[in-house]
């Protein structure tokens, strides 16, 4: 579809969404962003788009030199990555993935369960990392070995999926975890103090904007080596129960909370994403459906007035709150009789309960001017966090 132009306030910047309806709530959470003084060219709201703290997920913003932390989410560098195996699904019964994602669990610190003692070792690319506190610098090397390769809570998630050929996907979703949470919060903190605007932002040239610029790159790099950590150790796991190693060339690595210096309208911009995607023209992404449905390997299009964005997902249309009080721990086992699960948790899993997300289909539909879709990856089993 092409994007519909939302009314903007007075001095504000366009606003474009790529949505056939977008919440009021998320509507005037975008005319908030586009009247901020630092935002340039226009706002782009993904299909996804959806009310959440400061800036609805789903908003996509740039600027010339500052950054805005309150606008990128606590969880920086979120993302999902998957791998494929040559190997037929349909192999695997009831049965074997009930034992796959018992083993899954094993392997892979779920929820709130982080490694004790040190922890892992860190990747040889931040073991000397240094930020831009001292505060922060205890955070992170308490933090760092502990969370590393651990899956969180909430909408995380590690699951296996089966594609249009029959072959396996490896697919998991997580971020920066207790590293990224501490980074976000600081700066947003510094931002309240030093910044410009009603969201406030702090400028690039300042030793603050500087700082902050610095931090989250970092968090997101660690996010990235939090999925490759859960990601050799979930395909590890395979291995050694299909004697199959992940194909190669197979591997996608997307992240949809973070800025990146790119250039758009002739100059170099910092694109603010907060759940979407930035994909190069051709680039491959992920987007995740839901635990029952379907999810996407998709090409992007390089869409300008999009900034080569996204969207990150299916998109919330139920608060957790109202999933809890709207949908049954039946109708949820009922919609995810073709998945396996742990049944014992379907009390707490109606929040992610499909019914909670927006149809991926019609997600899809309305973003077919900024990916292509490649490949659908019908989930078969689903270890949430």
């Amino acid at each position: 579809m092409m994007p519909r132009l939302l009314e903007s306030p007075p001095g504000a910047v366009p606003i474009l969404a790529w949505a056939r309806a977008v919440p009021a709530g998320a509507v005037k959470q975008l005319q908030h962003i586009a009247s901020q003084p630092y935002v340039v060219e226009h706002v782009a709201a993904m299909p996804d788009v959806h009310v959440a703290e400061g800036v609805a997920v789903g908003t996509v913003f740039a600027t010339e030199r500052h950054i805005v932390p309150g606008a990128l989410g606590g969880d920086l560098g979120c993302g999902v990555s998957a791998v494929r195996f040559d190997y037929p699904a349909s192999a695997l019964d009831r049965a074997e993935l009930t034992r796959l994602l018992t083993a899954f669990s094993r392997a892979v610190p779920v929820g709130d369960a982080v490694h004790r003692g040190r922890g892992l070792p860190l990747p040889p690319e931040l073991e000397a990392a240094q930020l831009s506190t001292h505060r922060l610098q205890r955070e992170w090397e308490r933090l760092a070995p502990r969370h590393l390769g651990t899956l969180g809570g909430g909408n995380h998630f590690l699951e296996l999926d089966r594609d249009a050929g029959g072959d396996l996907w490896l697919l998991l979703h997580t971020g920066s975890r207790g590293v990224g949470a501490a980074i976000a919060a600081h700066h947003v903190r510094g931002a309240q103090v030093q910044g410009q605007g009603s969201l406030p932002g702090l400028s690039t040239d300042t030793p603050e904007g500087a700082a902050c610029l610095a931090d989250t790159e970092l968090a997101c790099r660690f996010a990235r080596a939090n999925r490759d950590a859960l990601l050799s150790r979930a395909a590890a796991v395979l291995a050694e129960a299909l004697g199959r190693e992940p194909e190669p060339d197979s591997r996608v690595d997307v992240q949809h909370n973070h800025v990146a210096a790119e250039h758009h309208f002739g100059r170099t911009l910092l694109v603010h994403r907060k759940g979407a995607i930035g994909l190069a023209p051709g680039q491959r992404g992920l987007i995740p459906g839901s635990m029952g449905t379907a999810s996407y390997l998709v090409a992007g299009r390089g869409e300008l007035r999009a900034f080569c964005s996204c969207s990150h997902g299916a998109g919330r249309v139920m608060t957790r709150k109202e999933a809890r009080a709207s949908i049954r721990p039946a109708a949820l086992e009922h919609a995810l009789r073709r998945v396996v699960f742990d049944t014992g948790r379907v009390a707490t899993l109606v929040e992610e309960a499909p019914a909670a997300y927006r149809d991926i289909t019609e997600v899809l539909e309305d973003e077919e001017e900024l990916v292509t879709p490649v490949r659908r990856l019908t989930p078969i089993a689903v270890l949430k966090g």
